[in-house]
């Protein structure tokens, strides 16, 4: 079965590849390098011994994107692709409109034309909004605080508007909550370009010398240490749980929306701690003002990917800042090739 994958270069694109070619998959990739490289590519059939069928290209382009589908019979599409900064996306708002919603309307209105209506879309625990209570369930109200979470909102209700005019689609939204760590070999993992955006990133740079100092964003929050708690998941348990929602769309389900998460909430502190503990040294830090569009609390209940799809995040915060520091130790610079 191919699987077509966009944004297939990215973090979570890269280990979800493994999996799949772990899992006798055909992986076509497309990517247009904004916030990853070819390296990662490579790596990935290094470590399964299997080739990924690579394209450079722009979603948005829609010739581009187009002609892969012309070449290749595609069964199922993984959608990766798409810019994901909070603070970014307050600061640069259009931009992320037009790549993350244009890119999605070429992609599915291609699907739609060559009969390829079997979609994962990697959707973000940003689309709950602040919510007023935790765990956070599926049911949920929802709503944006930042022009990233919007773009995620948007697409979530143009696949439910999609399904409701045509119901031989078959959709799994995913809403992820906070991926850190990487494969244990060490050798693929998160590799932002510049300053990295999110918290674990950041840290793992202090840790191997490259950054000076953590930032914490704000530690006034209505939370046990005044720093923002969130649900953070190992991202091989998240890649597993991209493999499980290909399976159930062989079954037809329709619609489909699954929170990914661990259901346990850890602080700004608590996860510079165990981080800490991964790498057997004090990182520095300093507090600095809240970040535009942050919330205070959240965290999965992912009961519902237990009983439907048969996935459980496996992996605890140690063996994630365990896996993270191994990675940043054997790569201080990325991938290195940009």
């Amino acid at each position: 079965m191919k699987i077509l994958v966009t944004g297939g270069a990215g973090y979570i694109a890269s280990h979800t590849n493994l999996e799949l070619l772990n899992a006798g998959y055909e992986v076509i990739a497309v990517d247009n390098f904004s916030n990853s490289c070819m390296e990662s590519i490579r790596r990935v059939e290094t470590l399964t011994g299997k080739k990924i069928k690579f394209y450079e290209a722009d979603i948005v382009d829609r010739d581009a994107l187009r002609t892969i589908f012309e070449k290749e019979k595609i069964d199922s599409v993984i959608h990766f692709a798409g810019l994901k900064a909070v603070g970014e996306s307050c600061s640069i708002p259009l931009k992320y409109f037009h790549n993350n919603l244009t890119g999605t309307i070429n992609l599915l209105e291609l699907m739609q034309e060559f009969d390829v209506k079997n979609l994962v879309f990697s959707s973000s625990a940003t689309v709950y909004g602040e919510p007023k209570t935790v765990p956070v369930t599926e049911d949920f109200p929802l709503s944006a605080t930042n022009p990233y979470g919007r773009t995620k909102l948007i697409i979530e209700e143009m696949l439910r508007d999609l399904y409701a005019s045509d119901s031989t689609w078959n959709i799994a939204i995913l809403r992820y909550f906070n991926p850190i760590g990487a494969h244990e070999s060490g050798e693929i993992g998160e590799d932002p370009n510049g300053i990295p955006n999110n918290l674990v990133p950041y840290v793992a740079k202090v840790a191997a010398g490259v950054l000076e100092q953590i930032q914490v964003f704000g530690d006034d929050y209505d939370t046990p240490d005044g720093t923002g708690v969130r649900d953070y998941i190992h991202v091989v348990d998240l890649a597993l749980g991209h493999i499980k929602a290909i399976e159930k769309l062989q079954q037809n389900p329709g619609l489909v929306t699954y929170n990914l998460g661990t259901g346990v909430g850890y602080s700004v502190f608590e996860v510079i701690k165990n981080y800490e503990k991964a790498c057997n040294k004090e990182l520095p830090y300093r507090v600095t003002p809240r970040r535009p569009g942050d919330i205070a609390i959240t965290y999965a209940d992912s009961t519902k990917a237990y009983e439907e799809l048969g996935w459980k995040a496996e992996r605890g915060i140690e063996k994630m800042c365990e896996d993270s520091y191994r990675w940043q130790s054997k790569n201080p610079k990325g991938y290195q090739i940009k």
